[in-house]
């Protein structure tokens, strides 16, 4: 290897282990020649190299930075799923996915969707926490309020101007989770047999939703960079009876895309022009990539046909089951069904979320998860690159912590996680993420917490494990 190549490797691996962050100033020229003993035209060369593969970038007068990763070179397909109304199934892969197992402490779960709860900067939620356990008095362990914590809610409708959404407080409710403010919201618009629009591949917790209350999905193509298909809806809203349309359109789970705001704007015109509800899923939304963050679908809502959905599970801790909802023109019939399912929402964590939230401490963690989670994307990416069967398509996630990958067709990701589960190794197979169970060839990776040695070889070991399958498949058609 010659002198230049040693050089740019070691500044590369460094990259993709985290150690220089996108943005971050690289060593200068003299820095480079000092520590790797070279000289000023080898250093020189070693960044040309780098800057030549995409991971450096040079800056006139300022030296060389890490440079943003480009797109990956092949992205999934865009979903053609049934053009029906269909029944979910897929709820003993979801059951096997979330639910627990004698042995699950061994197990490493690579597919779920768990922010990373080591962040140093939940440090004051959990004082917080602490506190309030200790010092709570009889009112704090008395039923709050069915609407949720006043000052939650106040916290909560003042973040909520950076989506576009000006919200009094008096129009949110706070529910037990996200899960529950999107099952609220279906369960006040539609009833047994009634058509509801989605996204393809779409969050399989609203796919269970569907199922446990009698609805039929009816899933629509969806681009892997700009969201749901507005002509593909458009022709479906003109052959079925949809009832609601439900979607992911920031930071989506699975395929990560943020849709452009052309596109909200369109989505709502056409929600309007055919009188049908919208429940979006905002839930990723505060761990957008971009700033400022992307707008909501329901900052572009003048009638209140948009049911905001969110929650803090993703960007602080899925255990304290805070979420919320705007329910728009339906509160009275949404806070009504909150009534008749769980009641007031537990009062010590939504205290505990208002104060984290009132003091700053929500802000600085966001700005740390989001650093981390974007180079942690990034790092994840270079890894897929490397370990799995060429061709794969990968996701570009706009935020959050997940990315989907679409493997060639001949591998079934079903057969794969069951292989890996002899290796205390767990993914979640594509198939979670529709109603008929297709996408049985893609599955989903999450990249929050620290990406460690282990997780790399597990990583490694999917990849792996995928091309023998490919080769299996090549030999049975010999």
């Amino acid at each position: 290897m010659k002198r230049y190549e040693a050089v740019a490797r070691a500044v590369g691996e460094r990259i993709e282990q985290g150690l220089y962050r996108v943005g971050d100033r690289l060593p200068s020229i003299r820095q480079l020649c000092q520590e790797f003993q070279v000289s000023v035209s080898t250093a020189q060369e070693a960044y040309r190299r780098l800057e030549e593969a995409g991971a450096v970038e040079a800056r006139p007068r300022s030296g060389y930075f890490v440079a943003p990763r480009v797109t990956p070179s092949v992205l999934p397909s865009v979903s053609r799923p049934a053009q029906r109304p269909l029944d979910v199934s897929q709820w003993d892969q979801v059951l096997e996915l979330v639910g627990e197992s004698p042995d699950q402490d061994r197990l490493l779960r690579l597919g779920r969707g768990i922010p990373d709860l080591d962040a140093a900067t939940l440090g004051p939620l959990l004082r917080r926490l602490s506190t309030l356990h200790r010092r709570s008095g009889a009112q704090d362990l008395n039923y709050d309020s069915l609407a949720g914590s006043l000052e939650l809610r106040r916290q909560i409708a003042r973040l909520a101007t950076a989506s576009g959404c000006l919200p009094h407080p008096d129009d949110l409710l706070i529910t037990t989770g996200c899960q529950e403010a999107l099952s609220l919201s279906l369960r006040t618009l539609a009833g047994p047999g009634d058509v509801v629009a989605v996204d393809s591949p779409s969050f399989y917790g609203t796919m269970q939703i569907l199922k446990a209350q009698g609805l039929k999905a009816l899933e629509i193509p969806t681009d892997p960079q700009t969201g749901i298909s507005l002509a593909a809806l458009e022709l479906a809203l003109e052959q079925w009876p949809v009832r609601a349309i439900q979607v992911t359109p920031t930071c989506n789970n699975p395929l990560g895309y943020t849709m452009p705001e052309t596109r909200k704007r369109a989505l709502v015109a056409l929600a309007q022009r055919f009188d049908v509800a919208i429940v979006e899923d905002d839930i990723y939304g505060d761990l957008a990539f971009t700033t400022p963050r992307p707008r909501t679908i329901k900052s572009f809502d003048d009638d209140g046909r948009v049911l905001l959905c969110s929650s803090f599970s993703k960007t602080l801790v899925p255990g304290l089951r805070v979420g919320w909802i705007a329910p728009g023109r339906y509160r009275d019939q949404v806070l009504h069904m909150k009534y008749v399912s769980t009641g007031a929402s537990a009062t010590l964590p939504q205290l505990a979320v208002a104060e984290f939230i009132a003091h700053g401490h929500y802000e600085r963690h966001l700005r740390e998860m989001v650093r981390q989670y974007q180079r942690q994307r990034d790092i994840m990416l270079g890894w897929v690159a490397r370990d799995f069967p060429q061709g794969t398509g990968v996701s570009y996630p706009q935020g959050g912590f997940l990315l989907w990958l679409e493997l060639p067709g001949e591998v079934d990701c079903v057969r794969l996680n069951a292989l890996l589960a002899e290796e205390r190794l767990h993914i979640a197979p594509g198939s979670l993420f529709s109603a008929s169970g297709k996408y049985r060839h893609c599955l989903r990776l999450n990249y929050a917490a620290a990406l460690t040695g282990a997780v790399e070889a597990a990583v490694k070991r999917v990849g792996e494990i995928a091309a023998s399958l490919l080769v299996e498949h090549a030999e049975m058609r010999e």
